[in-house]
C-alpha cells in the first residue's frame, strides 16, 4: 500500500514544552521526518505553548535540543502557538458567522446537570445556548462551542488504521473558546495546521478521537481536510504503557545512558515499522523505504536488547575520532582532568575495545584502564597472583619486550606466545598476573591490546611498580 499523495507533503511535529522529550514523541518526529523526506516534502516544527505557567524556555530548549541530537532539524523556523491566539479567535469569528459557533451562558452547575443527562442517554452534551439566539452584546460570561452536527457520522480516513466511524451524537459541542477568550486545543490545531500548510497529521493514536472533532471544524470552516496517520503507543517490554519502572522514557535519558543518535534513529524507525526484516539500515535506506501507510497498527514494544545490538552496530562503525571526543567527554563527567596526551591514549585505545560496548558508558569504562594514575592500586586478587615465581616471568618479560621493535596488537600477540613457549609454560601461567599490573583490575582488553593501547614506557613503567617491592 503507497499513501503518496498528490500535493507537496508537509508534515509537522507540535509537542508542548512542558518536560522532557518522550521517546514517543521522538518516534513520532522520526516518522514525519521521514516522510516528508521519502516523498520530498518538508518537516516542520510548532510548539504548543499555550500552557504559559509550564511552557518555560527551558522545556522549550529541551525540544530544540532532542531534536537537534536525533538529527531531525525543521525545515523552518519554529512556530510558537501561543503568539497566534488572534489568529485562532479570527476562526472563531467565521464559524459564528457561518452558524458553525454559538455563545454558550450556561453556568458551571448547569453543565454539571447537562453532562449527567447526556451520559445517562447515551449522547454527547448538548447546550440549550445551541439553538437560541444570543445576543453578541450579552457580556454575561460565557464560552464558544461549536455546533457540530447533532446526527450523523463522521468517518476518520487514516492511513494506518483505516477508515474510522465516529457517530456524531458522540461528539460533544467542544469548547472553541473559554470564558477569558483563550483558544482551545482542537480549535488552535485546526487554525495552525491550515495556516501551516501541513498535509499529513502523523501523531500518536491518543489523538484519534480529537481527529473527528478536527474533522468537522475544518469542514465548517470550507478547509480541506489533512491526511491523518495515527501511530500506535509504545509499551514497555512486558506490553503494559511505557513508565519509570521500565527505564528511561525521555529523549535525554537515551543520550545520557550512551546511545548514538543515529542507533536511535534506526531503532525508533522499527517500532511500528520496518522492511522486512531488515533490523540495521542507513538514513538513506529509510528514507527510501519509508512510508507511513507500512506503519502498523499495533502497539510497539521496547526491546532493550535490540536496542544495545543495535547501538553497539553504530559503536563498531563510528568514527574513532568522534568516539574518543565523546569518551573524553564522559571521562571529565566523571571528574577526571584530561592532557592533551590522555586523549591521543583514548583515541589509541577506543578501537581495540568497542566492539565489546554496548553504549558509550561501557565504551568509557572498558578504556578507563588506560587513564589510571600511576602506581596503580592492585586489588588483593591481583596481589595474590604475583608469586615470586610469576614476578620473575614477568620481570623477564618485561626485559624481552624493551627492545621489542613492532609495538602493536599484530606483533605483540605473537612475542607473548613466543615468550610463553620459551618458558614453557601456558600464557595462563602469566596473562592473569600482567593484565592486572597493566589495568589495576579494571576491565581492558587481551593482553596485546592493553600494551598496545598503554604504549611502550606506560606499560613497561606499569610492570615494574607491580613487581617492585611495595606492590
Amino acid at each position: 500500500m503507497s499513501s503518496m499523495p498528490d500535493r507537496p507533503v508537509v508534515t509537522r511535529i507540535a509537542p508542548s514544552p512542558t518536560g522532557s522529550m518522550h521517546i514517543g514523541t521522538a518516534r513520532t518526529a522520526l516518522f514525519n521526518w521521514l516522510y516528508a523526506r521519502h516523498t520530498g516534502g518538508q518537516f516542520l516544527l510548532r510548539i504548543e505553548d499555550t500552557d504559559r505557567e509550564r511552557s518555560t524556555e527551558d522545556a522549550v530548549q529541551v525540544i530544540f535540543d532532542g531534536l537537534a541530537w536525533l538529527g531531525l532539524e525543521p525545515d523552518s523556523p519554529a512556530v510558537f502557538q501561543a503568539a497566534r491566539a488572534d489568529l485562532h479567535r479570527q476562526a472563531v469569528d467565521d464559524l459564528l458567522t457561518r452558524g458553525a459557533a454559538y455563545r454558550c451562558y450556561m453556568t458551571v452547575d448547569e453543565v454539571a446537570a447537562e453532562r449527567e443527562k447526556a451520559r445517562a442517554e447515551g449522547r454527547a452534551i448538548r447546550s440549550p445556548w445551541r439553538e437560541r439566539a444570543a445576543d453578541a452584546g450579552d457580556n454575561r460570561p460565557h464560552v464558544i462551542r461549536f455546533k457540530g452536527p447533532a446526527d450523523g457520522e463522521t468517518i476518520v480516513q487514516d492511513l494506518v488504521k483505516g477508515p474510522v466511524t465516529f457517530r456524531n451524537r458522540e461528539l460533544d459541542d467542544l469548547i472553541l473558546l473559554r470564558s477569558d477568550g483563550a483558544p482551545t486545543y482542537n480549535l488552535a490545531v485546526v487554525v495552525d495546521d491550515h495556516d501551516m500548510g501541513i498535509t499529513h497529521v502523523i501523531r500518536g493514536d491518543d489523538h484519534l478521537n480529537n481527529a473527528a472533532r478536527q474533522t468537522l471544524i475544518y469542514q465548517a470552516l470550507g478547509w480541506e481536510v489533512p491526511t491523518w496517520a495515527h501511530l500506535p503507543l509504545i509499551h514497555g517490554p512486558d506490553g503494559s504503557k511505557l513508565s519509570k519502572r521500565h527505564g528511561a522514557q525521555a529523549v535525554g535519558e537515551f543520550a545520557e545512558m550512551g546511545y548514538l543518535p543515529e542507533a536511535m534513529r534506526n531503532y525508533l524507525a522499527r517500532l511500528g515499522w520496518g522492511h522486512g526484516d531488515d533490523e540495521i539500515f542507513s538514513d538513506a535506506q529509510a528514507i527510501s523505504w519509508f512510508d507511513v501507510a507500512d506503519v502498523v497498527s499495533a502497539p510497539a514494544r521496547l526491546d532493550w536488547a535490540k536496542l544495545n545490538h543495535i547501538n553497539n552496530h553504530y559503536i563498531r562503525q563510528a568514527e574513532v575520532v568522534r568516539l574518543s571526543t565523546m569518551v573524553a567527554t564522559l571521562h571529565e563527567g566523571r571528574g577526571l582532568t584530561l592532557s592533551a596526551e590522555d586523549r591521543e591514549t583514548l583515541q589509541r585505545t577506543v578501537p581495540l575495545v568497542r566492539d565489546g560496548a554496548k553504549t558509550l558508558l561501557e565504551l568509557a569504562d572498558l578504556t578507563a584502564f588506560v587513564l589510571h594514575r600511576r602506581p596503580l592500586e592492585l586489588p588483593e586478587k591481583a596481589l595474590a597472583m604475583l608469586t615470586d615465581e610469576t614476578r620473575a616471568r614477568l620481570g623477564r618479560l618485561a626485559t624481552a619486550l624493551t627492545g621489542f621493535a613492532e609495538w602493536a596488537p599484530a606483533h605483540l600477540e605473537p612475542a607473548i606466545r613466543a615468550f610463553a613457549e620459551a618458558e614453557g609454560v601456558g600464557i595462563g601461567k602469566f596473562g592473569p598476573a600482567l593484565r592486572a599490573a597493566l589495568s589495576g583490575g579494571s576491565p581492558a582488553p587481551d593482553l596485546a591490546g592493553a600494551l598496545s593501547a598503554l604504549g611502550r614506557t606506560e606499560s613497561l613503567a606499569r610492570i615494574d611498580d607491580a613487581l617492585s617491592p611495595r606492590a
